[in-house]
């Protein structure tokens, strides 16, 4: 199957009321397994690297992460996630990216503007989509006192930035935070999502996706979310799974023993964000339409 236009993948899922996973990826095996259970389950999926997550495996991931999306078969995409500003952007086009996040959400309103408008005309040029933040994702470095650095995305400043720089997709502020709460707790803000939705209709796009309830997740896909974005979650098995192997068996050593438990783990969280996103068995909703299963916009 060819390598599909997010644009397509997310504006599909929210006509129909479901959202696509978009996991980050960590390393190849990573691929191997978000593809594999993709495949099974017939769901659509984007992998998206992080700008450390390139910068620790160079240019060659996208070569990767291409090869096996082309011979997948199901509707895959590749996506440069928080992209810092537009050498990352430019590179991950240059490296056959997509689609990109430009995440200037740090800078005013203004410069968030203005850059993400100068990113969107390059990156229409050569068809690729992009994704903005407006608003403040939280992060486990801020304490509950500072709300977790959270500034939430106001609905009136969210319609005129869309307006005015195009993008196809809008990272939206509603309580989350990157990785775990470090507290157990969350408060994703449906109230706040509602009205984003109603100013905006288009396909919104929630980080922060991991250590949220399946009700809070659900609720938010219904209210226009479109993309989920899934990373501390499907790391953490992976991981811990390689340290349990390496404490049971500490005189092995080879790759096809130290693996496949992690494998395993991993794959059983994909297959659940999958279904809990309702985009298993969708490959049907986009093989009505296979004129649209292009790489760019």
């Amino acid at each position: 199957m060819p390598l599909v236009s997010t644009k397509y993948l997310v504006t599909t899922a929210y006509q129909n009321q479901f959202a696509v996973g978009a996991f980050n990826v960590g390393n190849s095996e990573f691929v191997k397994n978000i593809i594999g259970v993709a495949e099974e389950l017939e769901a659509p999926v984007i992998l998206e690297i992080h700008p450390l997550e390139y910068e620790l495996m160079g240019s060659a991931i996208f070569k990767y992460i291409r090869e096996a999306a082309l011979t997948a078969t199901v509707p895959v995409a590749i996506h440069l996630d928080h992209g810092r500003n537009m050498a990352d952007v430019l590179r991950a086009i240059q490296d056959q990216a997509n689609s990109v996040m430009i995440d200037s959400s740090g800078h005013p309103f203004d410069d968030n503007l203005k850059i993400t408008k100068e990113v969107v005309e390059v990156a229409h040029s050569v068809g690729v989509s992009v994704e903005a933040e407006l608003g403040s994702i939280g992060n486990r470095k801020f304490t509950e006192d500072q709300n977790m650095g959270r500034i939430y995305t106001d609905p009136e400043s969210a319609k005129e930035f869309v307006q005015e720089t195009g993008v196809d997709d809008l990272a939206v502020a509603i309580g989350t935070v990157h990785g775990p709460y470090p507290s157990g707790e969350n408060d994703i803000r449906i109230d706040i999502l509602k009205r984003l939705n109603e100013a905006l209709h288009m396909p919104l796009v929630l980080h922060g996706g991991s250590d949220n309830p399946d009700s809070k997740i659900r609720e938010a896909i219904q209210n226009g979310i479109a993309k989920v974005n899934i990373s501390t979650d499907i790391k953490v098995p992976f991981y811990h799974g390689i340290a349990k192997t390496v404490s049971d068996k500490p005189g092995d050593y080879e790759p096809w023993v130290m693996t496949p438990f992690a494998d395993e783990e991993q794959r059983k969280v994909i297959a659940e964000k999958i279904r809990l996103f309702g985009s298993d068995h969708k490959l049907r909703v986009y093989l009505e339409h296979p004129e649209q299963l292009r790489p760019f916009l």
